[in-house]
């Protein structure tokens, strides 16, 4: 999966959690790699990558755990990340802006 894995507004709250560019490009690239390791969950990407990010909450540590619990089980991540339940189009929304 390319650029268009990540949408406009969750590359925004990637520049913005890791201002660091080159940190930035490398969150967004293993970000990349992930939306194809979980193209087979049938989940909305976006919600997916989005955990991932907001679990790390800008610490690069805490991202590779992320990606690695995606790895593990995708749900949990979405547990994790807050967007586990039925609100999450309201909690993404909260957390990278409306569409």
């Amino acid at each position: 999966m390319a650029e268009d894995a990540i949408s406009a507004r969750l590359g925004e709250r990637v520049r913005r959690d890791f201002p660091d560019a080159d940190v930035a490009r490398g969150v967004a690239g293993a970000l990349r790699v992930l939306a194809v390791e979980l193209g087979g969950s049938q989940q909305d990407m976006e919600r997916l990558l989005a955990a991932a990010v907001l679990i790390a909450a800008g610490d690069v540590d805490r991202f590779r755990s992320a990606v690695r619990l995606a790895r593990e089980d995708w749900r949990d991540l979405l547990v994790a990340g807050g967007l586990g339940h039925g609100n999450w189009p309201r909690v993404l929304d909260e957390e990278l802006g409306s569409q």
